[in-house]
C-alpha cells in the first residue's frame, strides 16, 4: 500500500507554478498504518481523495474493500480518532508555533469512557470481595491502559480518572460499612505511600494511581527499521533490550544514547562492544550499571594499554 502510494507521487505532475521534486512530493504525502487501520494525510484534498481512490482499486484486486462506517475524511482541525487516540491540531499563536497550529493527541473521549466502565464494572462485581482482591483486579487493567497512552499528552486525562475511580472505591467503602462514619472508612481502606494520603491500599498491596504515570514521548522509528533486522544496536539504544543482548548491555547503551563512552562515536552494527569498570575492582569498583560504561573492544584495549587483536576485530580466524 505505502509503495502504491509513493509511486503515484512520485509519477504525479506539477501544477502549474509549482517547483517541487519528486523526492518532494512523496514526503508531502502521509500514510501511517497499523495492522489494517491506516490514515492518509495532505494539505489538499483532492490529492487525498485520489489516494483513496487509488487504494480501493489496490484492494480490489485482492478482493478487499474499505468498509464506509470506518472510513472518514475531516480537516486536521476539527481533529479524527485512530487506535484510541484523538489527533486534532488547535490553533496557537505565532509565539508557540511558526505554523499557527499546535499538533496534540489525547486519548479519545470513548477510549476513556470505555475504560472507566471497565473499572466500575470491576468494582460493581466485587461489592463483597476483600480489597486485597478488588485491587488484584484493578491493577493490571490500570497499569496497561495508562502505559498505552503514556507517550502522549494524557496528563489530564489521567487527573480526571484518577478523580472518578477515588469517588466510586469511596463509595464502595461507604456501602461496605453503612453504619461507620466517613473517617473510618477511609481510614481502614486508605493509607499513605510516599507522602500520598490518599492511597488505596491493603498492607503493603496497593492501587496504582493514574495520576502517577510518568508522560514519556514517544519517538518515531525509522521508515526501514524492523526488530528482525538484525539492527540491536538501533533497537538496544530506542528500547534498552533486544533479544541478542543482555539486559545491563542494553541498559548501557540507552544510557550512553548508542556512543561508546571513550571515543564518542555511535556504535554500528557488528562492532564489538566491552564492558569497562569507572572504579576498577582491584580497588573497590562493583558490577553495578554506575560503575560501567560500555566501549568499544580496541577502545577498551586502549584504555587499558592492552594490544588490539586486529584479526579479531576483523573477524578473520587466520
Amino acid at each position: 500500500m505505502e509503495m502504491v502510494i509513493k509511486t503515484y507521487a512520485r509519477n504525479k505532475k506539477n501544477k502549474k507554478g509549482e517547483k517541487k521534486s519528486k523526492d518532494q512530493r512523496m514526503k508531502s504525502i502521509s500514510l501511517i498504518r497499523y495492522a489494517d487501520d491506516f490514515i492518509i494525510l495532505h494539505k489538499d484534498q483532492d490529492m487525498v481523495e485520489e489516494c483513496q481512490r487509488i487504494i480501493i482499486e489496490w484492494l480490489s484486486d485482492m478482493g478487499l474493500e474499505l468498509k464506509p462506517s470506518k472510513t472518514k475524511m475531516t480537516h486536521t482541525s476539527k481533529g479524527f480518532n485512530f487506535l484510541g487516540f484523538n489527533i486534532r491540531q488547535y490553533p496557537a499563536g505565532k509565539n508557540q508555533s511558526k505554523l499557527g497550529f499546535k499538533t496534540i493527541i489525547k486519548p479519545s473521549k470513548e477510549k476513556v469512557l470505555e475504560h472507566y466502565g471497565q473499572l466500575a464494572d470491576i468494582i460493581d462485581r466485587h461489592k463483597a470481595a476483600p480489597q486485597a482482591a478488588l485491587i488484584s483486579r484493578l491493577k493490571p487493567v490500570i497499569r496497561g491502559w495508562c502505559n498505552y497512552y503514556s507517550t502522549v499528552c494524557s496528563k489530564e486525562t489521567f487527573k480526571d480518572l484518577e478523580y472518578l475511580l477515588w469517588n466510586k472505591l469511596q463509595r464502595w467503602g461507604y456501602r461496605r460499612h453503612p453504619n461507620k462514619s466517613k473517617t473510618w472508612v477511609i481510614n481502614k481502606y486508605w493509607g499513605t505511600v510516599k507522602k500520598d494520603n490518599w492511597m488505596f491500599m491493603d498492607g503493603e498491596n496497593y492501587l496504582p494511581k493514574h495520576a502517577k504515570t510518568k508522560i514519556v514521548r514517544h519517538i518515531k522509528i525509522k521508515d526501514t527499521k524492523s526488530p528482525f533486522n538484525g539492527d540491536l544496536i538501533y533497537w538496544n539504544t530506542r528500547m534498552g533490550k533486544h533479544p541478542e543482548i543482555n539486559s545491563q548491555k542494553g541498559r548501557l547503551l540507552k544510557r550512553q544514547k548508542g556512543k561508546c563512552a571513550h571515543c564518542g562515536l555511535i556504535f554500528r552494527d557488528g562492532d564489538l562492544m566491552e564492558k569497562h569498570h569507572i572504579i576498577p575492582r582491584s580497588l573497590g569498583g562493583t558490577d553495578l550499571d554506575k560503575n560501567l560504561e560500555l566501549l568499544h573492544l580496541h577502545c577498551h584495549d586502549v584504555k587499558h594499554g592492552m594490544k588490539i587483536n586486529l584479526k579479531e576485530l576483523d573477524g578473520n580466524p587466520f
